[in-house]
């Protein structure tokens, strides 16, 4: 999830019997989902959760085979993919056939995206979410549809069609859309948008990207050499690494990273080839051992520890899913099942209903659509091996 810094979505964890450091224990106190509260079904399977989500979204689809379209357009494609990932449902069924047509109404031939009629600001987004949808009802007749949605991110990528030089701090990033200006959630789901359509590992495109992701880190070193990058020096990750926050901010200001672009940042320099013995692999990693959470998105501001959590929930799991790492050790030394620990924070946190829904509406999760969609792909990494 985060269509744009609006739907830039995601974070947490559950104190379920396991104590895991994090950076602020009192903020965790204050954030105990309601939900945990009300005593969920604790005893239930991972099929059975799965199950739940999927039940409740077929009852909230419109007829036009969309959900919360008015929220946001690719808001149905968020959907499609957690019904896809999480392997409870297939292209050939009937309601998700209903989705997968809106989708292909989005689909913009002549420019190569997959957000026609969109709002420009958001095209970079939604065609990320509709390409990964796509590519995950595993049908060959959307192949062309994603070979040119993949040159479009290409050209519209900062340093490409623009001519902006590498000594531009948004240099190989992605943001809103073409001639925008570079962000963190933009950028990682477009890489996980051309790892999906298979885009070789050696393509120029990773190399630029590398470029935009090292200048996110808190880390000052030769990849990092902007006026902030030593200010914090932590390893974590930040939306933007060009203007300051706000606009108003000295250029040098320190920057807090946080958990959802954190693991953004770490899934990044993994698939753009940064390997595990890099400082700045190392940096970001030691940064979540300090903050590994599964009940907040740390590094949010004290109370608001729940913004973007189910955002947050899906970058953790396909940063770990991509480190291919089974277990965590955080700072104190314990290790973690992330997968179980995942698991058992949406079981507690799924509603009567099915669904799932936060009180934090920040970056659109006020709408239980996306966050049942977000909750759904989260659970799509963590499924037991049978």
């Amino acid at each position: 999830m985060k269509f744009g810094r609006q739907v830039a979505l995601a974070t947490m964890m559950m104190v379920l019997g396991m104590s895991a450091v994090t950076v602020g224990g009192a903020q965790e106190k204050k954030e105990q989902p309601k939900e945990k509260q009300k005593g969920g079904a604790k005893q239930k399977t991972w099929d059975e959760v799965a199950d739940a989500g999927v039940a409740y979204l077929k009852t909230t689809q419109a007829e036009d085979g969309t959900w919360s379209k008015t929220s946001h357009p690719g808001i149905t494609a968020v959907v499609l993919t957690g019904l896809f990932k999480s392997g409870k449902a297939t292209a050939d069924d009937a309601f998700a056939a209903k989705g997968l047509k809106f989708v292909e109404t989005l689909v913009d031939e002549k420019e190569g995206h997959i957000a026609a009629g969109e709002n420009l600001r958001h095209k970079f987004y939604t065609t990320s979410v509709n390409l990964q949808a796509l590519k995950a009802s595993g049908s060959k007749k959307y192949d062309k549809v994603i070979a040119d949605a993949v040159t479009y991110f290409k050209k519209g990528q900062v340093g490409s069609a623009d001519g902006k030089k590498e000594d531009d701090s948004n240099y190989g990033g992605f943001g809103y859309g073409p001639g925008t200006r570079g962000d963190m959630s933009n950028t990682h789901f477009v890489l996980d948008s051309l790892v999906a359509a298979n885009v070789p590992k050696d393509d120029e495109v990773y190399k630029k990207t590398l470029v935009f992701v090292s200048r996110s880190q808190n880390l000052e070193s030769e990849a990092n050499k902007l006026p902030w990058a030593g200010k914090i020096n932590d390893g974590s990750f930040i939306y933007v690494n060009g203007s300051a926050p706000g606009g108003t901010a000295a250029a040098d200001a320190a920057r807090p990273g946080y958990g959802s672009m954190t693991y953004a940042g770490l899934k990044s320099l993994a698939i753009c080839g940064v390997s595990k013995d890099d400082p700045r692999h190392k940096k970001a990693l030691e940064w979540v051992a300090k903050n590994y959470s599964v009940d907040l998105n740390p590094g949010r501001a004290e109370g608001a520890g729940g913004q973007g959590y189910y955002y947050y929930l899906v970058a953790m799991a396909r940063c770990f899913h991509t480190l291919g790492v089974d277990e965590v050790v955080d700072a104190a030394g314990k290790k973690h099942d992330w997968r179980a620990e995942i698991t058992r924070a949406l079981t507690f946190r799924q509603r009567k209903d099915g669904s799932w829904g936060n009180d934090f509406t920040t970056w659109m999760e006020g709408d239980p659509n996306l966050d049942t969609a977000f909750a759904l792909i989260a659970l799509s990494y963590t499924k037991p091996k049978k």
